[in-house]
């Protein structure tokens, strides 16, 4: 005989597989308030801010978060999708998640979460299990560990899931810097990206994502496999160790962040006799403000008042056909044994 559900609960769906997609996470608007509550939770994270937090929460609410606002919703005016009427993160960030959707058919359910803002790795989470996934598989979209991105989002996820009275089986994709299917992508889009252009670039830069130098030296792996990311990479290509070189960008505060710095070399290239450059920002898995406002409007402005002549963005993997095959393949791996 069948046994009866006490009123009330929810009925028992038939068991699947989720996929979240992790994200850094983006404001929900530009003006003040909503860049405050947006930056208010990303720089108070210890896992970004290592200050004690006695010290640096007067500091943030004080002085950061009266006049940092302005300055960023400024630089998100300048790539915001107007259409949209979101970031560029978001909007691309739901494409991701929708064509690995229909890659994936009903092997998973997809979803995606931030870290910070909306949609909420804990709203995530739960429609997954809304939909009846049993089985989650947490990936962090960023392809070289840090503490900073990778560790902070699977915190997140595991926060909610604290909350959870029945939680499901949990795996986390692992970083995918050195995944052939990673290299062969990001190799096969700045070869594209290139092609592209009108101009054959003296020199293309592979910029990452700074962290402190404090972070590598308590044990951060991200700076090592940044480098083994470009050396994969060139050598993919068969370029020459100075056609593709390494920098390190967005450094924030009085510390000492991993060097070179993105644009100090932007200002010298010019001085050194190379005047036409490409960027490419392999830790990003999506355009954000950081690859948008940063390196295509920004650095193009610092590298052409440095007496630069052409420069170029090439954009990220995003939700292109490269980049999607590579996200499906990875996925895929980490699934194995569950679908």
């Amino acid at each position: 005989m069948a046994t009866e559900l006490p009123p009330g609960h929810p009925p028992i769906q038939t068991p699947k597989v989720g996929v979240l997609l992790l994200n850094l996470g983006t404001p929900d608007a530009t003006d003040y308030w909503s860049m405050r509550r947006y930056l208010s939770e990303f720089l108070s994270d210890e896992r970004v801010i290592e200050t004690p937090r006695l010290i640096w929460q007067p500091i943030l609410q004080g002085i950061i978060l009266s006049t940092r606002p302005q300055k960023s919703g400024a630089n998100y005016q300048r790539i915001w999708d107007n259409e949209a009427n979101d970031s560029p993160l978001r909007v691309i960030a739901r494409r991701q998640a929708q064509k690995l959707q229909t890659r994936l058919g009903d092997a998973a359910v997809v979803e995606t979460g931030m870290r910070y803002g909306s949609p909420s790795t804990r709203a995530g989470i739960e429609k997954l299990r809304a939909q009846g996934c049993q089985k989650i598989l947490l990936a962090p979209l960023y392809p070289q560990y840090s503490a900073t991105t990778t560790a902070t989002a699977n915190d997140k996820a595991f926060e909610a899931l604290k909350q959870l009275r029945w939680q499901p089986a949990i795996r986390t994709l692992p970083p995918y810097f050195e995944e052939p299917a990673y290299v062969a992508a990001l190799a096969q889009s700045i070869a594209d990206g290139v092609a592209a252009l009108d101009f054959t670039p003296d020199v293309v830069l592979t910029s990452y994502h700074g962290m402190p130098v404090e972070y590598l030296e308590k044990g951060d792996p991200y700076h090592c496999q940044c480098l083994k990311t470009t050396r994969l990479v060139r050598e993919h290509l068969g370029w020459p160790r100075d056609k593709l070189m390494v920098t390190f960008q967005s450094r924030f505060g009085p510390a000492k962040w991993l060097e070179p710095y993105t644009d100090e070399t932007l200002e010298a290239l010019p001085g050194q006799g190379k005047k036409r450059v490409a960027v490419v920002a392999p830790a990003f898995s999506v355009d954000c403000i950081e690859t948008l406002e940063e390196i295509a409007i920004t650095g193009r402005e610092q590298f052409e008042h440095a007496g630069g002549e052409r420069y170029a963005y090439i954009s990220c993997l995003n939700d292109s056909e490269l980049g999607m095959a590579m996200l499906e393949s990875v996925v895929r791996r980490e699934l194995s044994g569950w679908v």
